[in-house]
C-alpha cells in the first residue's frame, strides 16, 4: 500500500472521504463514518494531492464510536458540518491548527488542555453533555455562537476554567442549560455573549477572576436565570448590558450580578432596557468612564436593589430618564468623579428601608435628584461632599409625617437647590451642613426641618427676617438658637441689619419658652422694655418718659439738702438725671435727700437707669458691631 492509498478493507464511502481529505474538498455523500476511521486519518496525514491543501472537510455524516484525539497532532484544518456523534468527541491535549464544528449534534465534547493554532469553533451544534474547555488554548478566535448546551443536573453546561483565547470569543445566542464556567479565564480581546441564553440553579455565569482586554457583552437579548459571578474580574473596555434581562438565585444574598472587587477600564453601559430581578452587587469596583443605567429597572424589594460600596467612577453616575428601583440603592462611600444622575429616576424602599442611601458619597460635579425624581422612602446623604450642586428641584419624597425623608447631615455643597414638588410631610434634617448658597421655596418648606449646624453663604430668594422665622420654627425637637444665629450672620454680612436683630430677637423670645418661670419673668420685662437690647430706641424712649415723670414729681416735692456745706441751687431735671444716669454725676444726687414716699422714687428711677442704661449701650454695640 503506497501512501496515496488508503489502508486495506476501507469501504468506498470511507475511500471517497479519503480522497476528499488529500484534495481537500468537502465530502456529503458519506451517510456514516467510523470513527476510528477520522482518528486514522487524521493522525496517519496522508500526503495531499500536488497543488492542494489536506484538510478534514465532513458534512452530513453520522459517526459512531468515540472519536479519541486525545494529545494527537493534528496539522490540517478539522472541519465538520452538521454531522452527528453517538459518543463524545474527546481532544484533550491534543494541538490542532483549526477545529470547527457547524450545527452538530453531539452527546458532550471534552477538549480539556487541547491547543488550536487559529481558530476554533462551535457554531450552531447541539450538545446533550458539558462542553469541557477547561485550559484551552486558542490562537485567534473562539466561537460558540448559536450553539444549545444541555448539561445533566449538576453539571457545567461550558466549563472553561483557565481558558485563553489570544483573540475575541463569541458566544452570540448560546442556550445553555446548566452553568457557563470561565473562572481564571483570559481573552485577549472582547467577550460576547450577545442574544445568549444561560440557565443555572445558584450561578449561570460564573466568571471571577476573568480578564477580558477589550469589552464584555452581555447584551442585546441576553437573559441569565441564575446569579453571574464576575468577582474580581478585569474588563479592559466596557461592559455591556443593554436590553439584558438577569434574574437571580432563590437563594437569599447571591446577587443577579456580582460585580464585586472588579476593575473595568471602560464604561458600564447598563441601561436601554436592562431589566434585573435580584440585586446588583458592584462594591469596591473601579470604573474608568462612566456607569450608565438610564432606563434601567432593578427589582429587588426584599433588600438592597443596587449594592456599590466604595465604587469608584471616573465619569458620571447616570441614574436618569425612567431609571426604576425597587429596594434600596446603596452607593456609600462612592467615588464619583463626574456627575451623580438621578433625575427622572423612581426609588422606592419598602418597609422602612431607605430608597437611596450614598452615606460618605463624593461627587467631583452636581448630585442631581431632582427633574421628577420620586422617592417612596428616605434619602440618606450623611457626611457627603458635593463640589457643585446637590439639588433637589421638582422632586417628590414621600414619606409618611414623622419619619426622615432627607438627612444630609455633616455634608458640605457648592449649592443646595431644595425647591420639592411638594412640601415633604417628612422630617429634612440638614443639621451640620455647610453650604455655600442654599436656593429653596418657602412653598416647598417641609413641615418638620432640622437645621441645627446648618452653615450657608447666602439664601436665594433673599427673603425678609419675618419671613424666614417660620422657616426656622420647624424643628421637632424645639427650639435650638443656632439657626437664628446663622441666619442673622447672613443678614449682616450682606447689609442687612435690621432683618439681622428681627431675627435675633426671635431668638430671644423663642429661647423665653424654655426657661424656668422666674427667668421667664424677667425674660418677658426684658422684651417689653427694651426688647433685649435689639430695640435700643424703645429703652431710649423709656429713659424720656422716667425722666419727664421723674421731673414733674421732684419739681411738685423737692427733696431737703443735706451734709455740711451750701448745696447747689435744686434742679428737679438735673436731680431726675442724675438718678438715671448711674455713671453721670451732676452733684444733685448727693446733695439732696427725698423724703417719706419720694424715697420709693429714688429707688424705681436708679433701678430703671442702671437697666437701660446698659441697655442703650449693648443696642449702640450691636448697631456698630460687624460680624
Amino acid at each position: 500500500m503506497s501512501d496515496d492509498d488508503p489502508p486495506d478493507g476501507w469501504e468506498a464511502h470511507e475511500r471517497r472521504l479519503w480522497e476528499a481529505y488529500r484534495r481537500g474538498e468537502w465530502c456529503e455523500d458519506v451517510p456514516e463514518v467510523r470513527a476510528e476511521t477520522l482518528r486514522w486519518l487524521l493522525v496517519a496525514a496522508p500526503r495531499p494531492v500536488p497543488g492542494r491543501l489536506a484538510r478534514l472537510r465532513l458534512r452530513g455524516a453520522r459517526i459512531t464510536g468515540t472519536l479519541d484525539l486525545a494529545e494527537a497532532a493534528v496539522q490540517g484544518a478539522i472541519r465538520l458540518d452538521s454531522c452527528r456523534f453517538d459518543d463524545v468527541p474527546c481532544f484533550d491535549g491534543g494541538q490542532f491548527g483549526v477545529l470547527q464544528l457547524k450545527d452538530c449534534a453531539l452527546p458532550g465534547l471534552s477538549a480539556a488542555g487541547a491547543r488550536v493554532g487559529q481558530e476554533c469553533e462551535f457554531v450552531g451544534c447541539t450538545l446533550d453533555g458539558t462542553l469541557d474547555l477547561r485550559s484551552l488554548t486558542v490562537g485567534t478566535r473562539l466561537l460558540l455562537d448559536r450553539s444549545t448546551v444541555h448539561a445533566p443536573d449538576g453539571a457545567a453546561a461550558v466549563y472553561a476554567q483557565s481558558l485563553a483565547v489570544e483573540e475575541h470569543f463569541s458566544a452570540t445566542g448560546l442556550v445553555c442549560t446548566g452553568p457557563v464556567r470561565l473562572m481564571s479565564s483570559r481573552v485577549q480581546d472582547t467577550l460576547g455573549f450577545r442574544g445568549a441564553r444561560l440557565q443555572g440553579d445558584r450561578a449561570c455565569l460564573q466568571a471571577p477572576e476573568l480578564t477580558v482586554g477589550g469589552g464584555l457583552y452581555l447584551d442585546r437579548g441576553f437573559s441569565s436565570d441564575g446569579g453571574i459571578n464576575l468577582y474580581g474580574a478585569s474588563i479592559g473596555g466596557s461592559l455591556h448590558l443593554e436590553d439584558a434581562t438577569l434574574t437571580g438565585p432563590d437563594a437569599p444574598g447571591d446577587p443577579a450580578l456580582q460585580l464585586l472587587c472588579a476593575s473595568v477600564g471602560g464604561d458600564i453601559q447598563a441601561g436601554s432596557g436592562l431589566a434585573v430581578r435580584g440585586s446588583v452587587d458592584m462594591r469596591d469596583t473601579a470604573v474608568r468612564g462612566s456607569v450608565v443605567l438610564r432606563r434601567a429597572q432593578l427589582h429587588h424589594p426584599a433588600g438592597t436593589a443596587l449594592r456599590a460600596h466604595r465604587l469608584h467612577v471616573g465619569g458620571d453616575l447616570d441614574c436618569r430618564d425612567g431609571f426604576v428601583a425597587e429596594g434600596t440603592v446603596d452607593l456609600c462611600d462612592a467615588r464619583v468623579g463626574g456627575s451623580a444622575l438621578f433625575e427622572g429616576a423612581e426609588l422606592t424602599g419598602r418597609d422602612g428601608a431607605a430608597a437611596l442611601r450614598a452615606n460618605g458619597i463624593e461627587v467631583g460635579a452636581e448630585f442631581n435628584c431632582c427633574d421628577g425624581l420620586t422617592a417612596h422612602g428616605r434619602i440618606s446623604l450623611s457626611s457627603i461632599t458635593v463640589r457643585a450642586r446637590l439639588c433637589f428641584e421638582n422632586a417628590l419624597l414621600d414619606v409618611p409625617a414623622g419619619e426622615r425623608a432627607l438627612i444630609c447631615r455633616r455634608s458640605a455643597a457648592a449649592e443646595l437647590t431644595l425647591k420639592p414638588r411638594e412640601a415633604p410631610h417628612g422630617i429634612v434634617d440638614l443639621s451640620h451642613t455647610r453650604i455655600g448658597v442654599l436656593r429653596d421655596d418657602p412653598a416647598g418648606w417641609p413641615r418638620s426641618l432640622v437645621l441645627e449646624g446648618l452653615a450657608y453663604d447666602s439664601t436665594k430668594p433673599a427673603l425678609p427676617g419675618h419671613r424666614r422665622l417660620t422657616w426656622l420654627d420647624r424643628d421637632p425637637a424645639g427650639f435650638a438658637p443656632q439657626p437664628y444665629e446663622q441666619l442673622a450672620a447672613n443678614y449682616r454680612r450682606h447689609g442687612r441689619d435690621a432683618d439681622a436683630r428681627l431675627v435675633l430677637l426671635a431668638k430671644q423670645r423663642r429661647r423665653r419658652a424654655t426657661l424656668a418661670w422666674p427667668a421667664r419673668i424677667w425674660s418677658l420685662l426684658q422684651d417689653l422694655t427694651v426688647g433685649y437690647g435689639y430695640r435700643p430706641l424703645r429703652a431710649v424712649l423709656l429713659l424720656a418718659v422716667f425722666f419727664t415723670v421723674g421731673t414733674v414729681l421732684f419739681a411738685a416735692w423737692p427733696p431737703l439738702p443735706y451734709g455740711d456745706g451750701t448745696p447747689p441751687d435744686f434742679q428737679p431735671a438735673v436731680y431726675t438725671l442724675d438718678l438715671l444716669l448711674p455713671v453721670v454725676d451732676f452733684g444733685q444726687e448727693r446733695s439732696y435727700s427725698s423724703h417719706g414716699a419720694m424715697q420709693w422714687a429714688v429707688v424705681v428711677l436708679v433701678s430703671v437707669g442702671w437697666v437701660l442704661a446698659s441697655t442703650v449701650v449693648a443696642g449702640a454695640n450691636r448697631v456698630l458691631r460687624r460680624s
